[in-house]
């Protein structure tokens, strides 16, 4: 039987995590559900859910109505609570198995910080980079003309996906730097090496602080050399020797010379 999501109007990004949650990860309750909109901190009347076609037992509120998944209560005051929280603790309970999933515990925390502005302990937090991110998007939605509360939800969902495969990519990467060789360049800084074919190792080592990081793909062939951006050398010497060694592969030296690929 379908049930019926509730949150406050202009959803912002703890009640756009919240339905995710619900939505995509127990579609055992919550598979095929509605969602329906009230004025912050009400909850849906009777009635109006009776011409939705769903009896109150059916109807779910959060990030309103001070229920189970509302952290607007004295109780859940706290800033280690958010509506995303809280249906995060929900899903532990009932689906044991995301208890391992790195990537989802981070988007919740992650959520909960910007629901309490911890963005404003952020390194230097009034940079407009922090723009771009989707707690900012989709509270600028809120000012476009064609807007509506369903259309930030459905949108907020599909960005949350992306989000989400891309934190699973990050952990997964992140995971991986135990996995290669460490080794000292001459200069004394440190580099990376790993077969792997994943592409976001490259990125995760660089911020680890590897100067030098080379990654192949032993399913494929390929190879990628970077160096960080502020590395104090390039690879044309490097580029020059695997060219004298390697007659079959496909080299491109970037014109930048911190990338062999």
């Amino acid at each position: 039987m379908p049930r019926l999501i509730v949150a406050h109007q202009v959803p912002d990004l703890d009640a756009i995590g919240a339905i995710w949650l619900l939505q995509r990860f127990d579609n055992q309750h919550y598979g095929g559900s509605k969602v329906a909109f009230v004025p912050a901190g009400q909850t849906i009347a009777p009635e109006t859910a009776a011409q939705l076609g769903f009896a109150m037992a059916d109807v779910t509120h959060v990030d309103t109505g001070r229920g189970e998944f509302d952290h607007h209560t004295p109780e859940k005051a706290g800033p280690q609570y958010s509506a995303c929280s809280l249906v995060y603790a929900y899903l532990l309970r009932v689906h044991p198995e995301y208890t391992s999933d790195t990537a989802l515990k981070l988007m919740v925390e992650h959520i909960t910080d910007v629901d309490h502005f911890g963005e404003a302990f952020w390194p230097d937090a009034n940079h407009p980079r922090y723009e771009f991110m989707l707690h900012q998007i989709i509270d600028a939605m809120d000012a476009t003309a064609t807007n509506d509360d369903s259309y930030q939800v459905e949108l907020g969902g599909r960005l949350l996906d992306f989000v989400y495969a891309s934190m699973k990519k990050h952990v997964q990467a992140a995971e991986k730097l135990g996995e290669g060789i460490v080794f000292t360049l001459a200069n004394g800084q440190s580099a990376f090496a790993i077969e792997t074919g994943s592409e976001a190792v490259l990125p995760v080592a660089q911020k680890a602080g590897y100067m030098l990081v080379i990654k192949k793909d032993s399913k494929t062939g390929h190879a990628r050399i970077k160096a960080r951006p502020d590395a104090p050398f390039i690879l044309d010497k490097l580029y020059q020797a695997v060219i004298e060694r390697d007659h079959t592969g496909d080299w491109f030296y970037h014109p930048g010379g911190h990338m062999l690929l």
